[in-house]
């Protein structure tokens, strides 16, 4: 086994969470990354305020201090005319001290629908409410930001084609304006929910918004110095997987790995009507829907997975991340499973587990009087592992190079199952006191576990060495790993 320099993973003591290729060298037949995926849990928030509506949506979450910030945009669908209200486009705020407990602050600051005591934050400005289009605020971390933009956020006018997006300001995170009144990107549909955010990895903003190409729904991505002023945007590459409609994106860098940039694109699937759709939940209403419009009644979305290493290449999951469900009331529609754009840390429900990585999708999308914002949960790290059966795998990875004295493992086994860990040299030989045969068996379920050998754990030796890892597991899945 040969090395090449150029190959050598440089990982220090970052995570790498194995949601792609870019670490592993081969994968035995037996293992392979598997695609995990979240636990609905309660509702956290029914849109059922005078001036919300049915149609919410596109909603923003982050940890702010000892609170998080949910933001979402109000719509409504009269059922009983089949016609839209589109004046009826606002911003509204929610807030958590446990990201799973929400509550709508009386702002006080706009009076919509005959009522003032709301949660209504802003209302657009000009006859196209500009900036209201799928808001998408984020709490600026460039050093030396002004702290009268301290937040910034996107959002397109209700004419999203011809308003284009503007960049919009506010000091706390509640009262926001136009930065400037010309839109800082023009040339896209952007009609969806568009977003930028400063990437601190690789110190710009950059922005993700949506297109048409050649008819299809897609995704676009570009970057800027000054949050004014932006490169020309490109389309994502998701190489080995076919071109699909994709309404939103939710890119963002894992707060864990900020090096990694994840996304939950909603997928959208036009289907002809059917007996199949027919079977579909509420079929009234979705004939109704489609009296307006023929996708409103037969489309349906759904929720996907992908990661990515330098902003525009891509690896996406085909399959669901967030599938539909059992066929209920309120959900199979165009609109439903839209994800939030963002990730909270919340405390489990059962006494004594690490906390997991929550978040918001919609559901009941345009019926009823009110939206359903249900929080769905999953393991931290855990989107996509390694996994191999009872009867073994093996994983063996790039070379690489790393900083630190231990190696630690996000895993998971069976009570039958285990990993064991050999470190090699570059070349592939096996490195005298770390061998399989000297690591003690990984049992359990953990989120940080040090893996030892029979002369310890301390690897400090090693560091800024290239070696490989190999890693055996049986009925067992690894999700992440870390040198410290």
């Amino acid at each position: 086994m040969t090395t090449d320099n150029q190959n050598i993973r440089a990982i220090g003591s970052r995570l790498e969470l194995l949601c792609d290729t870019w670490l592993i060298d081969t994968l035995s037949d037996d293992a392979s990354l598997q695609l995990h995926h979240p636990e609905r849990r309660e509702v956290a928030l029914v849109t059922d305020r005078p001036w919300e509506g049915n149609m919410c949506g596109y909603m923003t979450i982050f940890q702010d201090g000892e609170r998080a910030r949910l933001y979402y945009c109000t719509g409504r669908f009269d059922p009983d005319t089949g016609t839209f209200q589109p004046s009826n486009t606002w911003i509204a705020y929610a807030e958590s001290r446990d990201g799973r407990h929400w509550e709508r602050p009386e702002l006080e600051l706009h009076e919509v629908e005959g009522y003032r005591r709301n949660n209504i934050l802003f209302v657009g400005e000009g006859p196209q409410q500009n900036g209201t289009h799928g808001f998408a605020p984020f709490k600026d971390t460039h050093p030396g930001v002004d702290p009268a933009a301290r937040y910034k956020a996107v959002g397109a006018g209700n004419n999203s084609r011809t308003s284009g997006l503007f960049a919009l300001v506010s000091p706390d995170g509640i009262h926001w304006s136009l930065l400037q009144p010309e839109p800082v990107m023009r040339g896209a549909a952007y009609d969806s929910q568009n977003l930028a955010f400063w990437d601190a990895q690789r110190q710009e903003y950059r922005a993700y918004v949506r297109d048409f190409r050649n008819g299809v729904r897609g995704i676009l991505t570009c970057t800027s110095q000054d949050f004014v002023h932006w490169t020309d945007p490109v389309w994502l590459d998701y190489p080995g997987v076919p071109e699909e409609p994709l309404y939103t994106n939710q890119v963002l860098p894992y707060y864990r790995a900020p090096h990694l940039l994840i996304g939950f694109p909603s997928r959208y699937v036009e289907r002809p009507w059917s007996p199949s759709i027919e079977a579909l939940p509420e079929p009234e209403h979705r004939r109704l829907r489609g009296s307006v419009h023929p996708r409103y009644g037969s489309a349906v979305t759904d929720g996907l997975f992908m990661s990515s290493r330098d902003g525009q290449t891509f690896r996406r999951w085909p399959e669901a991340f967030i599938r539909p469900g059992p066929q209920l009331e309120g959900n199979w529609t165009y609109g439903d499973n839209y994800q939030c754009w963002g990730l909270l840390e919340t405390p489990s429900d059962l006494a004594g587990a690490p906390p997991e990585l929550s978040f918001l999708a919609v559901e009941h999308y345009w019926r009823g009087g009110a939206t359903l914002f249900r929080r769905y949960a999953l393991r931290i790290d855990g989107f996509v592992s390694v996994q191999a059966p009872l009867s073994g795998g093996e994983i063996l990875t790039q070379p690489l190079t790393f900083d630190g004295r231990q190696l630690h493992l996000n895993f998971s086994t069976s009570a039958a199952g285990g990993l064991w860990v050999e470190v090699q040299d570059a070349a592939g030989q096996p490195i005298a006191g770390f061998t399989q045969a000297d690591c003690y068996e990984v049992i359990g379920d953990e989120l940080e576990r040090v893996v030892t050998w029979r002369g310890g754990s301390d690897l400090g030796a090693l560091a800024g060495q290239p070696v490989r890892l190999r890693v055996t597991l049986k009925d067992a899945d690894l999700y992440a790993l870390r040198f410290k």
